[in-house]
């Protein structure tokens, strides 16, 4: 029983590095509840968005949409989650959290690329 105890530091060391999520895991669960309304929810499930509502005015249909966020630079996420917008709620998310979303973003779509290119060829 004392020989276990004296590998437990070793064990707790060699594990200390690890994550309980991953940053991608940690991005996806942010930009799909940061907090309490999804982003996915306008900015759809890759962020390319989506048609938020459609409503008929005077004869003529008028469409609100979620930005494509797909190919926005970092800052510029950073400095929209940040500002106040007409539509979008703001997040006060911490400039981490939104790299880890940008990041979500970037690797999905590479992702979901590459999957596409499998999935065409015969």
């Amino acid at each position: 029983m004392k020989r276990i105890w004296l590998f437990l530091p070793l064990l707790i060391m060699l594990n200390a590095g690890e994550d309980f999520i991953s940053h991608y895991e940690y991005g996806e669960m942010l930009y799909n509840n940061p907090r309490g309304v999804s982003c996915a929810q306008c900015h759809g499930e890759d962020g390319s968005g989506t048609i938020i509502v459609e409503l008929k005015e005077q004869q003529e249909l008028q469409t609100i949409s979620g930005t494509d966020i797909r190919n926005k630079s970092l800052e510029m996420m950073i400095e929209s989650v940040n500002r106040y917008h007409e539509i979008m709620p703001r997040y006060y998310l911490t400039d981490e959290e939104v790299k880890a979303i940008y990041d979500f973003i970037r690797k999905k779509n590479k992702l979901d690329m590459v999957s596409e290119k499998k999935n065409s060829n015969p």
